[in-house]
């Protein structure tokens, strides 16, 4: 990799405010929200806290930052819904005050914005001055970093010399949809000058060059001020030349007077660090190290258990373990290890994974990444519907208003209910293969553990599925890219469904619980798990030993061998997909007219609609040939694409390439190969990214990993002290060591030395090369030396 620069903004709440100003009118309360800006651009927005003065937020966010800042904003609105939302006060930490408040709790005081004051980007400006006026002028080059307003950015440049009786203004054009412009433009202004001794003198000097950058705006309330600098024209000097960046400012008066304590507070945690990352051959002794983690016998004496014993918070140590055993493809071995082990050390069914252990922290985690999509195919089109509709589902009888009616807004809710429900229970063949494998051994462990309860062998695994995988982003869509926004009326629409498989806490609740509570919605939630090959494992066969129907539908079939008057026919068959084949026949109950194995299935593709002038076809390549098939629509056919897909993705001769299209009159209509048996023309797209394809850099999160031991490197020490008093003493445990998991003292002790030993060297080699590269300590002052220099923000 080469050098760059990567800023991560990674925020676990955003905390609360207090003393927000009461608004004007009969009713003080304000419905508030908070967004996080880097400079202009918005990067996350909370929920809405209705009807108070004092909110509480509380909410995570992580995000990767790619780029260079100059200001860390956090900005507190109240929300109109006539008008544009107002603003009430604002937080701005410039970038190199970040450490001042690194791991602090502090509070922020909230201070005015005003839209005049609200500026960011920079311009890049030439000025020259000859006695020729043809090569004097001004050269506005380029602007970078303007802001994005309203979703759009349409810039020019207002350009003005100004001074004592004097005032002259011109305007570039308008640039369309760019945020940096490149203008290239040059304005003449005449400039009085006379010459002593070789030297140009302005008759003023008083004189001076503004640039005002505005968005065009077809708005009414005009174009809106980007920012602005003042050039004074002395900077020309003797040279006559000047060339430089300019940090665009805000506007003279732009805001206004308002004291201290008059718009309130916020309350932040901001942690600022900086992940150097050196060459892999660096990381090696401790990359295999944890990498060997699934092996250890017994797993709590691993590398990577003994990380989520020292770290303060397990959070701390799953997110670079899991993006760490990601990238090597060894996170399924290694989450079943963890989580093998924390079901043996369980003694009630019923607390399984209820606890924030470095297991669920880590199937969290994993769900996170390799879900996303998942998430999005299955829940955005039904959110976004909902979203659409507004329809009323307040059923608390005191919230209900005057115009609503209470029976009609609980059947509002429960239709959504159900609807969400069952677009879950039937998306498990869309569940990625990372997740299944982890949640197939999570079953297989709780089953072996508790063989007397029939149903823990679901109730493990559903607490994460639907409690902390579906729930969270049913609740928070816009923090799973599900919703642009925190929707105000999804709260209450979608908050009794993560209810439903917890007790009612109000009364108005029971007979809505009662009735998600039928046997029909216990049993959706068994099929979806068994017999189901989704949540079997990829890296074993067993479900083969029993046959799972998955689809049965009607479909239009091209023959694959058989010719009628001279050409190959189509026909209506019904299709038939198991775990172990996919077949076609005549009518629905008759025998086969074909089998594809499973196995014989290389890849699963659209095929492109010029092949037979017919709509919505897909194709099911196998090694001889492939099936050219017609759905009955467009959704149907992407539905068997992604099913088809699914089940064979595990397929080891599964094809890298495919023809978009057909193979007619002796070629390829694709590429115009004229073999019929040629390699394919384009990549496959293997339908949805079940195996997700995920942008991890293995050596960063080793970093990230040397770090923590670096800082925990005193419980590092104090764990190797336990393992010796547990070792020597066959008596109860000191009280002090009883913080750590250690089953086997001396294994656990033989890591923890391996540990020391890894961190010890890399540091040593880190100290080294900040000597050889140069004669200071600091490493920012070799970037050279090392692949990049990452950046993290975390704001809680």
């Amino acid at each position: 990799m080469s050098d760059q620069a990567d800023i991560s903004l990674t925020s676990s709440s955003v905390g609360e405010a207090k003393n927000i100003p009461p608004y004007p009118g009969p009713n003080k309360m304000r419905d508030c929200y908070c967004t996080v800006n880097l400079d202009q651009e918005e990067v996350f927005r909370t929920k809405i806290i209705e009807k108070s003065l004092c909110p509480f937020y509380g909410e995570d966010f992580y995000c990767e930052i790619p780029r260079n800042f100059r200001h860390l904003s956090f900005y507190i609105f109240d929300r109109d819904v006539f008008r544009r939302d107002s603003s009430i006060g604002k937080v701005a930490v410039k970038k190199e005050d970040l450490q001042k408040y690194h791991g602090k709790d502090t509070w922020f005081q909230l201070q005015p914005v005003s839209a005049d004051s609200e500026v960011q980007g920079k311009v890049h400006l030439e000025l020259r001055l000859s006695e020729v006026i043809t090569d004097s002028g001004v050269v506005l080059l380029e602007c970078q970093g303007l802001p994005i307003v309203n979703g759009q950015c349409d810039p020019y440049a207002a350009v003005s010399l100004l001074g004592p009786s004097r005032s002259e203004a011109k305007k570039t054009k308008v640039k369309r949809k760019t945020n940096n412009p490149q203008f290239d433009e040059v304005f003449y202004f005449e400039v009085r000058i006379f010459t002593q001794k070789r030297t140009q003198v302005l008759t003023c000097l008083f004189l001076f060059l503004r640039v005002d950058l505005w968005n065009a705006s077809n708005l009414k309330f005009g174009d809106e001020f980007l920012g602005g600098v003042r050039v004074p024209l002395k900077v020309l000097g003797q040279a006559g030349v000047h060339d430089a960046w300019y940090f665009l400012q805000p506007r003279e008066n732009g805001n206004k007077s308002v004291k201290a304590d008059e718009l309130g507070s916020l309350r932040l945690n901001i942690v600022y660090t900086e992940d150097h990352v050196f060459p892999s051959e660096r990381y090696s002794p401790l990359t295999d190290l944890l990498l060997q983690s699934a092996q250890v016998e017994p797993v709590s004496a691993s590398a990577a258990h003994i990380l989520g014993e020292v770290c303060r918070e397990k959070q701390e140590a799953a997110v670079p373990l899991v993006r760490l055993f990601l990238h090597y493809g060894k996170i399924v071995p290694f989450v079943s290890a963890i989580a093998h082990a924390e079901i043996n050390r369980t003694q009630d069914p019923n607390t399984i994974f209820r606890g924030n252990s470095l297991t669920s922290k880590c199937i969290d985690e994993t769900m996170k990444l390799a879900g996303m999509h998942y998430l999005q195919v299955t829940l955005k089109p039904i959110i976004d519907e909902i979203c659409t509709e507004h329809k009323s589902c307040e059923i608390d009888p005191v919230k209900l208003k005057e115009s609503e009616n209470l029976e009609t807004n609980r059947e509002n809710l429960r239709q959504y209910v159900d609807r969400i429900f069952n677009v879950i229970t039937t998306s498990g063949v869309r569940c990625p293969t990372v997740m299944c494998d982890i949640f197939f051994s999570l079953r297989e462990s709780a089953a072996s553990r508790f063989q007397v309860d029939q149903d823990v062998r679901y109730t493990a695994v559903s607490s994460f599925i639907f409690l902390r995988f579906f729930a969270p982003a049913i609740l928070s869509p816009n923090l799973f890219q599900l919703r642009p926004h925190h929707p105000v009326s999804l709260c209450s629409k979608f908050f009794i469904f993560s209810q439903t498989s917890l007790p009612h806490s109000e009364s108005y609740m029971a007979a809505f619980y009662d009735y998600f509570n039928e046997q029909k919605y216990a049993d959706a939630v068994k099929n979806f798990f068994t017999p189901n090959p989704c949540f079997s494992p990829s890296f074993s066969p067993s479900y083969l030993l029993f046959t799972t129907l998955i689809s049965l539908r009607f479909m239009i079939k091209r023959a694959q061998g058989r010719n009628r008057f001279g050409m190959k026919n189509f026909k209506k068959r019904w299709f038939r997909l198991t775990n172990h084949e996919f077949t076609y026949h005549k009518t629905k109950g008759e025998g086969a007219l074909c089998r594809i194995p499973i196995e014989n299935i290389l890849a699963v593709e659209r095929l492109e609609e010029e092949s037979f002038k017919m709509k919505n076809m897909f194709q099911v390549i196998q090694p001889e040939r492939a099936l050219y098939i017609q759905a009955n629509n467009c959704v149907e056919a992407r539905d068997w694409i992604d099913i088809l897909t699914k089940v064979s993705q595990c397929n080891r001769k599964r094809l890298s390439t495919y023809h978009p299209s057909a193979y007619l009159n002796g070629h390829w209509l694709c590429c115009k190969q004229s073999i019929d048996s040629a390699p394919g023309c384009t990549p496959c797209t293997g339908g949805l990214p079940a195996n997700i394809q995920l942008d991890i850099d293995g050596d960063r999160e080793t970093e990230r990993i040397y770090s923590l031991f670096s800082t925990y490197m005193s419980k590092l020490v104090k764990m190797q002290e336990a393992c010796g008093s547990k070792s020597v003493y066959d008596g109860p445990e000191q009280e002090e060591y009883s913080t750590f998991v250690i089953d086997d003292p001396q294994e656990t002790y033989k890591t923890l030395k391996q540990i020391v030993s890894a961190v010890l060297e890399h540091e040593g080699h880190v100290f080294s090369s900040v000597m050889k590269g140069h004669s200071t300590t600091q490493l920012n002052d070799v970037p050279s030396l090392m692949k990049y220099v990452g950046k993290k923000l975390i704001i809680s």
